[in-house]
């Protein structure tokens, strides 16, 4: 034939399955829409007679003499077609059954990674069910049936490993999704050694995805040489680019302000500012300078918390002390029924050890006598005096360190508690200078109880020197407050004291849009709201606080949620003022995530689980702190169900 004529293509036939071939040659349409025979589950290319008509009398010639077409053939095929959608449910079944086995082994895994809890817990928590289970449903008529299907969860440490590494990876591809959408990120970051005395660098993001403002550890980086602001800066590096995350959509660094991290050449934040294209802010932990100020004390006072813990573990480090000691706060029958110890890593721990001391001093003091354990500064009045501020000037920071270690508070709001707090400072020099003492209650209470003669002059240089430290420090927020209370506050915004510089921000047209937003009631009223909602939640943990309702304050609505649900109301045509508000919204106020972090990671990694692999400490670590939520489904169907081993 002529090579110009075209061929004939049977799918340009548009051949359908016809009805009656059913009966004719025991043939289905699966499906795709191909024929499908019922005898032995061929399936053929292509909806054509000849072809089903071929199949049938070659391979099922004996199922055609045994029935005849005609009532004969159509029972027949009618069974085979029952018997067809009956193996059809049950394999439908076993399907859907095994991907809900393997979506509450995923459960289960998560809440073993969440909590920090070795892999091995899974066949624990597991022997638990089964073993709760037989009295659980013991009336039920289906408690066989029941238990069968607990029995095939697979929880062995080795799935439960599998399924946290995979639901790691799930939650990093989500965070990616979102990374590659926002126009500006800020990262904080914290280094710190695991049990093994591994450097590991904790990598956080925080950034504004579609539902609010998340943030996120995009990874715990771990360092095996040295761990100078260089070998920080490649790990950081690397990470962006392995999930290919540009270094200039950050907009700020957050660091602890050691020395690898802010050195002016070699430091980790002078490097990696080198690779990013424009200005950023870069700025000390507002809770560590916070810290930093509250070590300005002269060092006789220092030198009483020291004696205090000294004390502390003369009692409680002696197992024979210590049952002693508590059996003798029951005799006295004692307020408390312990001392507390000093935990460095603890932000607050500091004053909680010292409050606690001195509601227990008396019995402390009868205790050592009691035991032949002389220390004389308990009995001197200097030193007591010393003591006594020092209880209430870290019950004042503690108050401060609590209202910044708060959940969702952007960095203004912050930076509004340390300048209240440096006028506070103010007020507690005043307080001494008039004698009054009425926000030193401890030492008041010293005062009037011995009549001593407190050493105004001393302790109130002591306050001013705190003040001066907080003044010194903080200049980097200092600088962009207008920028910093945009987000709250726009319609008393000056376009002229903004920093454009870090957000690429189309200076014309945002004048337009910020004019066009303070002239149109609809959308302005809608920042008056958020002034009431914010005095309102503000009011609400002022009241938990002083209630000590530490679990209703955390269940608050978080600021900046609040904050982003009013300009994500706002309409798209204020993109240049929504570009702004949402970058200042990504900003971190400190590096307490990344401590937060390293507290969860020496409860994963402990002594009982020290040869957990970085890359599995990681996955836990991501679990447990996310607040993503992995996609069981998707992670499910892409495994196949099998039973625990």
């Amino acid at each position: 034939l002529d090579k110009a004529i075209k061929q004939r293509k049977t799918e340009d036939e548009n051949r359908e399955f016809k009805v009656e071939w059913t009966e004719l040659f025991a043939f289905i349409q699966n499906s795709n829409g191909l024929p499908t025979c019922l005898i032995c589950q061929e399936k053929l290319a292509h909806n054509k007679k000849s072809n089903l008509e071929r199949h049938f009398t070659t391979k099922h010639a004996s199922f055609g003499s045994k029935y005849p077409a005609g009532d004969a053939r159509k029972k027949a095929v009618e069974e085979l077609q029952k018997s067809q959608q009956k193996s059809s449910s049950v394999f439908n079944y076993w399907v859907q059954s095994s991907n809900n086995v393997n979506i509450a082994s995923f459960i289960v895994s998560q809440e073993i990674a969440k909590r920090g809890k070795p892999y091995t817990d899974g066949e624990y928590i597991k022997s638990c069910f089964i073993n709760a289970s037989e009295e659980l449903f013991r009336d039920f008529k289906n408690k066989a049936e029941i238990l069968n299907k607990i029995k095939e969860l697979p929880l062995s440490a080795k799935t439960v490993k599998d399924r946290t590494v995979k639901m790691s990876s799930n939650i990093t591809n989500q965070q990616i999704e979102d990374l590659k959408l926002v126009s500006a990120l800020s990262i904080a970051v914290d280094e710190s050694c695991d049990i093994n005395d591994t450097a590991q660098v904790s990598l956080f993001v925080r950034f504004i995805s579609s539902t609010g403002p998340k943030e996120e550890l995009l990874g715990l980086l771990p360092l095996k040489g040295q761990t100078r602001g260089e070998d920080i800066a490649n790990a950081v590096i690397e990470c962006m680019e392995k999930h290919h995350i540009p270094l200039d959509k950050i907009v700020s660094i957050s660091t602890d302000g050691a020395k690898s991290m802010t050195g002016v050449r070699k430091g980790f934040v002078s490097i990696l500012t080198e690779k990013i294209n424009h200005e950023i802010l870069v700025y000390h932990c507002i809770i560590h300078q916070e810290a930093l100020c509250a070590q300005t004390f002269p060092e006789e006072i220092c030198n009483v918390m020291e004696l205090v813990i000294k004390i502390v573990n003369t009692i409680v480090a002696k197992a024979l002390y210590h049952r002693q000691f508590k059996e003798f706060l029951v005799e006295m029958e004692s307020e408390y029924a312990d001392l507390l110890l000093h935990n460095k890593v603890r932000w607050l721990s500091r004053g909680n050890v010292l409050k606690r001391f001195a509601s227990l001093l008396l019995e402390i003091k009868a205790f050592l006598l009691e035991k032949g354990v002389d220390y004389p500064e308990l009995t001197d009045d200097q030193w007591i005096q010393k003591f006594y501020f020092m209880v209430d000037v870290t019950s004042h920071l503690n108050n401060l360190n609590r209202k910044l270690q708060e959940k969702g508070n952007t960095i203004f709001s912050m930076l509004e508690e340390v300048i209240s707090f440096e006028n506070k400072l103010s007020l507690f020099a005043q307080d001494f200078e008039r004698e009054t003492l009425i926000h030193f209650p401890s030492l008041l209470k010293h005062h009037q109880e011995n009549n001593s003669v407190i050493d105004i002059y001393y302790f109130k240089t002591a306050i001013l020197n705190m003040r001066e430290a907080f003044l010194r420090r903080f200049q980097e927020f200092r600088n962009s407050m207008a920028t910093l209370a945009f987000v709250k506050k726009p319609l008393s915004a000056d376009v002229t004291e903004l920093n454009f510089s870090l957000f690429n921000i189309d200076i014309g047209a945002f004048e337009m849009q910020l004019l066009e937003l303070k002239n149109k009631e609809l959308w302005s009223s809608k920042f008056e709201r958020l002034n009431a909602d914010l005095e309102k939640l503000e009011k609400n943990k002022c009241d938990f606080s002083s209630q000590h309702k530490w679990s209703a304050l955390k269940d608050l609505e978080k600021e900046d949620m609040i904050i982003f649900n009013t300009w994500n109301s706002i309409p798209d045509s204020y993109d240049q003022l929504k570009k702004l508000a949402f970058a200042v919204l990504s900003l971190f106020g400190s590096t307490y995530s990344c401590e937060q972090s390293f507290s969860s990671m020496n409860l994963i990694k402990s002594t009982l689980r020290n040869r957990l692999i970085d890359e599995n400490l990681e996955s836990c670590l991501k679990l447990k702190t996310t607040t993503y939520k992995p996609d069981l489904s998707k992670l499910s169907k892409e495994m196949q169900g099998h039973c625990s081993h």
